[in-house]
């Protein structure tokens, strides 16, 4: 787990694929997304992050 401006970051692995989950803590919004364990964790945190601000966009609109 890491926190990274507000936000915590939790990869767990099952198996062969990876899930990671971001919650913002101001807001409490959690996303979460699976990939392959294979796959760099600063990739999957890039993609985890970008999900989240998508989803807290759309939230305010």
């Amino acid at each position: 787990m890491a926190t990274e401006n507000g936000i915590i970051i939790e990869f767990s692995g099952i198996g062969n694929v990876v899930k990671v989950s971001a919650i913002d803590m101001a807001t409490g919004t959690e996303v979460s997304i699976v990939g392959p364990a294979s796959h760099p964790e600063a990739l999957l945190k890039a993609n985890v992050l970008r999900k989240l601000k998508y989803v807290m966009e759309k939230k305010q609109s």
